[in-house]
């Protein structure tokens, strides 16, 4: 349902005020931002982005408070298994060879 991706593009979203300018950040199309975007309002209960039509200064987006709630839980989740697999990713770190000096 959610993922770095759409993470990210939220966040973004938060700080720029923009689909747009979150998406020319991320490399991404208008469309496909606006795509991510209409897939997540779609997804949960309430929407995560609302968005007001209009050209410089007068359209823009932003994030409701289930959006900022539906990121904050991700960004959450996302620490905890990074907590919870750092032994298992260490230990595989161990076994790798050292590749560094081969060409």
């Amino acid at each position: 349902m959610i993922g770095p991706g759409k993470a990210e593009l939220l966040e973004r979203i938060e700080r720029t005020g923009s689909i747009a300018a979150a998406g020319r950040e991320m490399k991404m199309s208008y469309k496909r931002a606006w795509t991510l975007i209409e897939t997540l309002n779609h997804m949960f209960r309430d929407p995560v982005v609302e968005s007001a039509r209009g050209g410089p200064g007068v359209g823009g987006a932003q994030l409701t408070a289930t959006g900022r709630e539906v990121l904050r839980l991700y960004r959450e989740f996302e620490a905890e298994a990074e907590r919870a697999g750092l032994s298992h990713v260490t230990a595989l770190q161990s076994l790798m060879k050292d590749i560094s000096r081969e060409k």
